[in-house]
């Protein structure tokens, strides 16, 4: 082989092995942002009412140890009721937090339902999950009622 031969065969290969690494580089950085959205938090979801509604109700599944967020906007002094129900039984409960993450006194694991006046106005955050982390699915209903 003639060295010219060789020296195009090399700058060959050598153009082959740029464009494949930077093929792969370009795949890693246009898929970085998918996986650090995956342990990523969503937005709650906004819990509103209806024109002239007091009440809503909530349905969906959560699955092992998957969390479940509403936010629900209400004025001081109004009387905040929520329930909830699921699928097996007592397999889904809530915590109402306020905007600044105070747990009004209430435990996330024993929660089923409350009745409370609110003592103060602005955001309220729902969070549902099991009360355990195994493996298992839960349907859940959620009734929330603001008078």
């Amino acid at each position: 082989m003639s060295r010219q031969l060789l020296v195009e065969l090399s700058f060959s290969n050598l153009c082959k092995s740029v464009f494949i690494c930077g093929c792969f580089l370009f795949l890693i950085c246009a898929a970085a942002p998918v996986f650090a959205q995956h342990g990523g938090k969503a937005e709650p979801g906004r819990i509103e009412f209806k024109r002239g509604a007091t009440s809503t109700t909530v349905s969906d599944v959560i699955r092992g140890d998957e969390e479940a967020e509403f936010v629900l906007a209400a004025k001081k002094g109004q009387r905040l009721t929520i329930k909830i129900t699921s699928v097996p039984v007592k397999s889904s409960t809530f915590q109402l937090l306020g905007e600044d993450n105070d747990t009004l006194g209430l435990e996330h694991d024993a929660n089923f339902d409350i009745s409370i006046v609110l003592p103060k106005t602005g955001d309220y955050f729902i969070n549902v999950k099991r009360p355990t982390e195994a493996r298992g699915t839960s349907r859940y209903k959620l009734t929330i009622t603001v008078r």
